[in-house]
């Protein structure tokens, strides 16, 4: 469900309840400290990832420009299910059709040009997006309106020349978006139904979208249904509403509801809104991303914002500065993490409070573990090590924890490394234990050779300002001098850090997006000497930087000066600037045990 009127609030509050009441829900258990294990078995190889869970409602701006690529494409973007809710004029039955059909289509070109799926909300387009309206389509057994309507609505798609699958109305069980009885919907489902199939006989069909889960005793469920499958207007594609609710329960229920009733299946499921607005953090988000994954069914994640909000943001997965500058969530990370996942998936086992999605390529193995529901002690069993190519050798592998934290759903500038050490393996098994003391936080596990030893990638955030090092206008040439920047998870903000041969915590340091190396410009040990970027030249000494801990009183243990090995000189921001922009250089370091000024002070998250 989205939001669509200042009634919204209350029918959000009150939703759950009800339909728990009605057992269509299952009530969430409550936070609580208690420990538990899960297991991933890497020699289990199950499928390629498609990224399922990563599509959303809305969430670009309403010309379709924002927010920037990087926060869609660093996700794997896969999906928007979107037709111009709460924008002015109330759709079709408002006189507002053009400004809310506008804001479609630019949605729709834009999810099209990220290579994303587009599904078309036809009732937001209607009008029926949560607001009194005057007119439902069929009111008084009249559909001419409602067949002008679809005219309108076919031709516009048409005319894209965008594929879209067609969700023919959104959550018809409750009196929010259908005020009328439901053999009146029933009614609109069949006649949009084979109006789709004679005008746009490719286009895949969505339903019912309702505000409930699959089940036997649900009647509404049911009755839907039996209706599809007696007047052979069956979707192409089954969906519900998770909200919340467990997907590997719901897909199994839908199995029941269907086979009982001879509707081929396996047919596509899509959960098209799902995570309650009290489900949207990194533990709740992992956590339904591995159950998605583990159910077999597609995703888009639910959108609680309103007003201008709705067409921005990303589904509250960012956020903004006073500027206007994006900056990610914590949940924003986790889905970056799942996009990072490549190679083959594989099984594992769930508990009461955790699941995982895990997967593996040559050379590493991920982890993604989310909860949501409780903390304690997770202890995470590590099976079939050996059956990932690279990775083990001398019966050790390198297995690096991160946490994700919630920040109350403030912006983060990247996860933070828990644990990062050699093990060895017993059993082609490796046991990691992690300490859980927040309920809304998610975790990652990446198992590496233990030949990496010291390599890794992280941001690095000015502590004087908050602002990450950043690859001043993503560009690839050579001199290009560094700037910081509002954090915002991109790959010119992303740092490779490579030991030095044979220096103790000595590093390259290489640009994810441009694949150049920091340096100090023309080797120079003055003040002042611009941090540029540079083709990486191996032994080069002005692109190999110390990581030198500072250790004043109350700094964080991911804080480091970066001492350039050339000069012995800190790179530093120029004139202790807290703006956007400021330039990157080398200066005189400051002491270790100096908690001011802090422009040499950087956070690497990922150390």
């Amino acid at each position: 469900m989205k939001p669509g009127s200042p009634l919204r609030t209350k029918v959000v509050r009150t939703l759950a309840a009800v339909l728990t009441g009605l057992g269509v829900l299952a009530a969430p258990s409550p936070a609580r400290a208690d420990d538990q294990s899960i297991s991933v078995n890497f020699a289990a190889t199950t499928a390629t990832p498609t990224y399922r869970a990563s599509g959303w409602i809305y969430g670009m701006t309403e010309n379709g420009a924002a927010p920037p690529d990087n926060f869609f494409t660093d996700v794997k973007y896969q999906a928007m299910r979107a037709g111009g809710a709460q924008l002015a004029g109330g759709g079709w039955v408002g006189g507002g059709y053009d400004r809310r059909w506008n804001a479609t289509r630019a949605q729709m070109l834009r999810t099209q040009a990220l290579g994303g799926k587009f599904i078309l909300l036809a009732h937001d387009l209607w009008g029926a997006d949560g607001a009194a309206i005057a007119r439902f389509p069929g009111d008084n057994g009249d559909w001419t309106d409602y067949d002008n309507f679809l005219t309108r609505v076919i031709n516009d798609v048409k005319a894209t020349g965008v594929p879209v699958q067609w969700d023919i109305w959104n959550e018809p069980n409750i009196t929010l978006f259908w005020n009328r009885p439901a053999s009146q919907y029933l009614d609109l489902w069949r006649r949009t139904y084979q109006r789709l199939r004679a005008d746009m006989p490719g286009t895949l069909i969505v339903g019912p979208s309702c505000a409930c889960v699959p089940s036997t005793g649900y009647a509404w469920w049911t009755q839907y249904l039996d209706y599809v499958k007696g007047n052979n207007v069956v979707p192409d594609i089954v969906s519900w509403h998770s909200l919340p609710g467990d997907p590997v329960t719901n897909v199994a229920a839908a199995n029941t509801t269907l086979d009982s009733r001879g509707i081929a299946h396996p047919r596509p499921y899509q959960i098209n809104e799902y995570g309650a607005s009290n489900e949207q953090n990194p533990g709740d988000g992992a956590w339904y991303i591995a159950r998605l994954e583990r159910a077999g069914a597609d995703g888009l994640r639910a959108n609680w914002a309103s007003g201008g909000n709705l067409h921005n943001d990303l589904g509250n997965l960012l956020t903004r500065t006073s500027a206007g500058q994006y900056q990610p969530t914590g949940e924003w990370w986790v889905y970056r993490f799942y996009a990072q996942q490549t190679g083959t998936a594989v099984a594992g086992t769930a508990s009461a409070g955790y699941d995982s999605y895990a997967t593996k390529t040559d050379g590493n193995a991920k982890v993604l573990i989310g909860g949501g529901r409780t903390t304690g002690t997770l202890t995470v069993n590590l099976q079939g090590l050996n059956s990932t190519a690279g990775v083990v050798t001398g019966n050790q592998v390198r297995i690096q924890v991160h946490r994700i934290p919630y920040n109350n759903g403030g912006a983060v500038a990247g996860p933070a490394t828990v644990q990062d050490q050699v093990v060895p393996l017993n059993g082609n098994t490796a046991t990691v234990a992690i300490a859980n003391n927040a309920v809304n936080d998610a975790y990652t596990i990446t198992v590496l050779p233990p030949t990496t030893s010291g390599s890794f990638q992280s941001i690095a955030v000015a502590q004087h300002s908050g602002l990450c090092l950043d690859n001043t206008d993503s560009r690839t040439t050579d001199g290009n001098q560094q700037q910081q920047f509002t954090c915002n998870g991109g790959a010119q903000q992303q740092w490779n850090f490579r030991p030095s041969a044979g220096v103790a915590d000595t590093y390259t340091v290489v640009n994810q997006q441009s694949g150049k190396c920091l340096d100090v410009s023309g080797a120079s040990t003055a003040d002042g000497a611009a941090v540029i970027q540079w083709t990486c030249n191996s032994g080069a000494q002005n692109q190999q930087f110390t990581l030198r801990r500072v250790s004043y009183a109350g700094n964080d243990s991911h804080d480091h000066q970066l001492v350039a090995r050339h000069s012995g000189k800190c790179v530093d921001v120029s004139t202790v600037s807290t703006a956007p922009r400021a330039p990157i250089h080398q200066w005189a370091c400051n002491p270790t045990s100096q908690a001011s000024p802090l422009n040499q002070t950087w956070r690497l998250p990922g150390r």
